[in-house]
């Protein structure tokens, strides 16, 4: 004969139940509130006794008044108590999910960017709403329910034995083979759950990326190729739902048909009994109600079971993220960087992306204050090298050293606060001019932000908005221009004060007017900081007091214009590559006539 399965529970699921306990005051009123539940639905099963000897059978005018009184403070009693339990009990679950989907995005927060790079945006949004979702739907219903059911299971039971012990006994032999459709279809529903929750990820992650490319989408006239992949992602979905309905509604009739079989033998088996004398109506229907209150419980087993098996996929997915862990390693007993200027070695620097080399044997070393630009074609590790300063990345090989410090004995926090950087995309979030300048700074004067956006060339057009700082920009800054965002960026990094500067491409996708306002703010931005320009674009380096040009993630040439055009090699290609057509390829302009391009 098979075993019945029962859930298996693993040390994620354990943690849930860690958490829950967290909880005890409340969980033990809530029990208590469950228990006195249970208790008064015993207590009217067991009502119909004397409702029916007492007042129909013997005509008794007393108790016709005392058990309708009775009746009333015992399912009055019963709503009080229902109500402190299933109040207590979803405070305790939905405590549990606050607090685990704060670990959640917590722990997300905390993971380095290559896990960023690999995780679809949506899938990780998807976790933490649609999964916590269903984890809330399995506290809030299947457990506050699992309870209180069981304990009026335990109360019914305790009647019915007490009222006719032997039958009794002979209707509940069929309890065991109830157990089994409902572990049966729970395993199911969770592998069906499992799958659904996979496909409503693909699909938050296909909405992300459409939603924000839907510029892209118009332009290239794909809204109907979007609408197919969008239907054939909700089939996906619809197939795997109706799975899931399939095993619920499945289900149920079993349990139905059960509890059918049980009444039926009752009425069949206590009947005769009834019949013969050896026990009263009264007893007979006082036990029946029991039976019959007690199969609405062990009915409902099913569907919390179904339920608590969903959770559990959700879970699952959860801790898959919460079981992660970091590269970046605080070191154990971290240094603290002072603030102030700081130079820069690269020590025989290797690093390595999953299996790719990206950057070899890079040594280099920066001065405090002096602004080294990054040359080269796409692709040759330009970003690389830098993302490894404020250890984004750690490298395979080699040391990244700050005042002669290897970073990864720094304070992470400390370190980072010594950088600023400003990309080619200028990421703002959905608020506030004002908190979006004072984004790393939360403590900044009116006086320092204003300077700061002043200083970034923002100011004017910043005070030109109706509600000034205060105007909200939209998502990703979508209200402002290019070069309004950009110059936003800047501020930001201004008001940081980082002594240590990335610009990652920071002028590449502005119009002519836009970039010789941000090339100003610029200006301002890299005074007394030692700074790290990538570009593409050459006219945007005339700052640059070293030109490093990388290829295949090497420093393959540095030195100043001038001398890397003398020696017709990589530089000297790019250079050509940009003003082929222009008559100062012939002239061979200096540092500063090519910054003024």
């Amino acid at each position: 004969m098979n075993r019945i399965a029962l859930p298996k529970l693993t040390g994620r699921h354990k943690e849930l139940l860690i958490l829950i306990k967290d909880s005890g005051f409340r969980l033990a009123l809530a029990i208590i509130c469950s228990a006195v539940v249970a208790a008064m639905t015993a207590a009217s099963a067991y009502l119909v006794k004397p409702a029916v000897e007492k007042i129909f059978e013997q005509k008794d005018t007393q108790m016709l008044m005392l058990i309708p009184l009775l009746v009333v403070v015992v399912f009055l009693t019963k709503g009080i108590a229902a109500y402190g339990s299933s109040y207590l009990l979803n405070h305790i679950g939905q405590t549990v999910i606050m607090r685990l989907r704060n670990r959640l995005y917590d722990h997300i927060q905390d993971l380095p960017m290559a896990f960023f790079q690999r995780e679809k945006t949506g899938d990780l949004m998807s976790r933490i709403t649609n999964d916590v979702a269903v984890i809330s739907s399995m506290f809030t219903s299947a457990i506050t329910g699992s309870i209180r059911d069981f304990f009026t299971i335990i109360g019914l039971l305790s009647v019915t034995l007490y009222l006719i012990p032997k039958l009794a006994i002979y209707a509940f032999v069929v309890l065991p083979l109830a157990a089994f459709p409902i572990f049966h279809f729970g395993r199911k529903i969770r592998r069906v759950r499992l799958g659904a929750q996979e496909s409503l990820a693909d699909m938050s992650a296909f909405l992300h990326e459409t939603l924000l490319g839907t510029k892209i989408v118009k332009a290239f006239g794909m809204e109907d190729h979007e609408k197919k992949r969008f239907a054939g992602k909700s089939r996906t979905i619809f197939r795997f739902e109706m799975k899931e309905a399939r095993v619920r509604a499945m289900s149920s009739p079993i349990m139905e048909l059960l509890g059918g079989v049980g009444i039926a033998f009752i009425i069949w088996y206590g009947g005769k009994d009834v019949i013969a004398g050896t026990y009263s109506f009264g007893t007979f229907m006082s036990f029946l109600t029991a039976v019959g209150f007690l199969y609405q419980p062990l009915k409902k087993l099913s569907k919390l079971n179904n339920a608590v098996q969903r959770g559990l996929a959700a879970t699952d997915r959860i801790f898959d993220i919460l079981e992660r862990k970091s590269d970046i390693i605080e070191a154990p007993s971290p240094v603290q960087i002072v603030p102030g200027p700081h130079y820069i070695v690269f020590d025989k620097v290797s690093f390595k992306y999953d299996t790719t080399m990206v950057l070899q044997d890079i040594n280099l070393t920066v001065k405090s204050g002096e602004i080294v630009a990054l040359v080269g074609m796409s692709g040759g590790g330009k970003t690389s090298l830098v993302n490894l300063i404020p250890r984004f990345y750690d490298v395979t090989e080699g040391a990244v050293l700050i005042d002669d410090v290897d970073i990864r004995n720094v304070s992470i926090a400390a370190l980072r606060r010594q950088v600023a950087v400003v990309t080619q995309e200028p990421i703002l979030f959905n608020d506030s001019v004002h908190n979006n300048i004072v984004y790393g700074c939360q403590d900044a004067s009116e006086k320092q932000i204003i300077q700061a956006a002043k200083d970034a060339y923002a100011y004017d057009f910043i005070t030109s908005f109706p509600d000034g700082f205060n105007t909200s920009i939209g998502e990703l800054g979508g209200r402002l221009s290019g070069g309004q965002k950009q110059r936003i960026c800047i501020a930001r990094a201004l008001l940081k004060n980082a002594p240590i500067l990335i610009l990652d491409e920071a002028t590449s996708s502005l119009d002519s007017e836009s970039e010789t306002l941000v090339q100003k703010a610029l200006g301002n931005l890299m005074q007394g900081r030692t700074t790290f320009i990538i570009a593409h674009r050459l006219s945007t380096i005339g700052y640059a007091h070293r030109i490093l040009v990388i290829a295949d993630g090497r420093i393959v040439e540095k030195g100043v214009h001038e001398q890397l055009l003398d020696r017709r090699g990589e530089y000297y290609k790019l250079y050509r590559m940009q003003f082929a057509d222009n008559h100062l390829m012939d002239s061979q302009p200096d540092a500063d006539s090519l910054g003024r391009l």
